[in-house]
């Protein structure tokens, strides 16, 4: 094997204030530059819903994002996780914001009130025509169906069936998109609406916690309940809180974040 410089490599729980909840994140800060398919081979390795990469820039950091599979446009958890990681190794000053490239144009992040604050893109959704095998993938009835760039949105009638939700993960692979998110109203007072993600075309079944999802979500509700600022949580095994403030075409994705491995790779 061949022994070149040590990349740092940090594995992050995202949307979390403990370890072992939330969407677990590997972040890798690159020196140098690496092909797509080296990334993508890491990806697949970690085996984790995003692997981000980070490159340092004269204005802040180019970050891209890969699940085990391929590369995405957008990823929230992820750029919590990276933001996380640049303020904690000290590669960021404490009051810095963190500026990101991306495919999705420039994103920022700062700290805030003790959370982590993501200035996204707002992806909305609008209704659209219901794929024939969607919802019987899903095994729901929908009180809406609606698309954006990325995703499908399904909101359906109550929490109990979103938590019940067992996906047929073959039949939602064949449809044409990112993914699947199903939406209900929370029936818990401390959040205003509940989700689950689905994306096996992109690698992973279900994801834990899915902030570019969010940026469909906020307006979604905000539209739904009359609020710009709101409190999801996603309904995973694992679970984890979002804190969404609409603004405009943005949308303003908050959480905290907890470091539960660091290392080195070696080829």
């Amino acid at each position: 094997m061949s022994i070149h410089q040590a990349i740092p490599i940090y594995q992050v729980d995202a949307f979390s204030d403990r370890p072992f909840s939330g969407n677990p994140a590997a972040v890798c800060i690159l020196q140098s530059p690496r092909s797509e398919d080296w990334m993508q081979s890491v990806a697949a390795e970690m085996n984790l819903a995003e692997t981000a990469y980070l490159s340092a820039t004269a204005d802040g950091f180019d970050l891209r994002w890969f699940t085990p599979a391929v590369e995405v446009d957008l990823c929230g958890h992820a750029t919590l996780a990276a933001a996380h990681v640049l303020w904690q190794t000290e590669r960021l000053g404490k009051g810095d914001p963190a500026r990101f490239m991306t495919r999705s144009g420039q994103l920022t992040c700062v700290q805030r009130d003790g959370l982590i604050e993501m200035d996204f893109p707002a992806v909305p959704a609008s209704a659209a025509e219901t794929p024939p095998a969607l919802l019987a993938a899903l095994g729901v009835e929908a009180a809406f169906v609606g698309r954006n760039r990325f995703d499908y949105l399904v909101e359906v009638e109550d929490a109990g069936t979103l938590r019940n939700i067992k996906p047929d993960f073959r039949r939602i692979a064949e449809i044409s998109a990112r993914g699947i998110i199903v939406t209900c109203r929370s029936d818990d007072a401390r959040f205003d609406f509940l989700s689950r993600f689905f994306a096996p075309a992109a690698g992973i079944e279900e994801d834990p916690v899915t902030g570019s999802a969010h940026c469909c979500l906020g307006p979604y509700w905000q539209q739904r309940l009359g609020n710009s600022t709101l409190t999801g949580y996603q309904a995973s095994a694992r679970g984890g809180v979002v804190g969404v403030k609409v603004e405009a075409d943005r949308v303003k994705l908050s959480g905290k974040a907890v470091t539960v491995l660091r290392g080195e790779l070696l080829v």
